[in-house]
């Protein structure tokens, strides 16, 4: 299936009024934000949008690096006691992750803690990307409609996937059962209304196991692109700073 423009215009055009809230220091550079069920393949769809030339903001990848600076590790430390660190002295993510999805104040004091480093970062990503010319950043971010940084894009992107695959995928890769996978994603949107806040549609359910990538997503990511970018957009060199 190649992307899909979504059906609802009033989410489209909130998106784009979310592109002049972010001022000039994102002039020129269309931001897309993707959302998704959890194991939906959100960042093998971001690596697809970077292999045509996009910049691409992980705030996952941001956050497991917060977790090792010492004024987060130590702060959690003072929350929680010395049973959040591991043998290593670093924070135990697993224990974190029970941490938070049992206690919803929890979560939220953690995100307070998190995401305003995390959104620091982002500002810094974006900044040297717009330095270096790209036309094109992507916000891969698991919380991207909850923390509110749709305001941040021109379009949002759902990542469609269907249950049984996202089940297989997080089996795979997390060794999660099908409880674990439904607490998780309790913390969420739901998928209709992810969807919903949604510009565009990418279908990512190819397998069943790992995540798997390849031209299906290559080909919807270049979709995507030529609608925001217009019909003159021909590739990554259009897209980002001409690598």
């Amino acid at each position: 299936m190649s992307a899909q423009q979504g059906e609802s215009a009033g989410d489209g055009q909130g998106a784009r009024d979310g592109h002049r809230a972010r001022g000039d220091r994102a002039v020129g550079l269309v931001v897309i934000g993707l959302t998704g069920g959890i194991g939906a393949g959100k960042s093998a769809v971001a690596r697809a949008f970077a292999r045509a030339g996009a910049a691409v903001s992980d705030s996952d990848a941001t956050a497991r690096a917060l977790l090792k600076t010492p004024g987060v590790r130590d702060k959690l430390k003072e929350w929680w006691g010395p049973g959040v660190l591991d043998a290593e002295g670093e924070v135990d993510r697993a224990f974190v992750a029970a941490r938070v999805f049992a206690d919803a104040a929890q979560r939220s004091r953690l995100e307070g803690l998190i995401h305003p480093l995390i959104h620091l970062e982002r500002g810094e990503e974006m900044q040297r990307a717009i330095k270096a010319g790209a036309r094109v950043f992507v916000i891969d971010a698991p919380l991207l409609l909850e923390a509110g940084l749709e305001t941040e894009c021109d379009a949002v992107v759902f990542v469609d996937t269907p249950r049984e695959v996202r089940l297989a995928r997080v089996k795979a890769t997390r060794g999660w059962d099908e409880h674990e996978l439904d607490r998780r994603e309790a913390a969420q949107w739901s998928l209709e209304r992810k969807r919903a806040a949604a510009r565009f549609v990418v279908d990512n359910s190819a397998d069943g196991g790992p995540v798997s990538e390849g031209s299906h997503l290559d080909a919807q990511a270049r979709t995507v692109l030529t609608a925001l970018l217009g019909r003159g957009w021909t590739g990554p060199d259009s897209a980002g700073a001409g690598a």
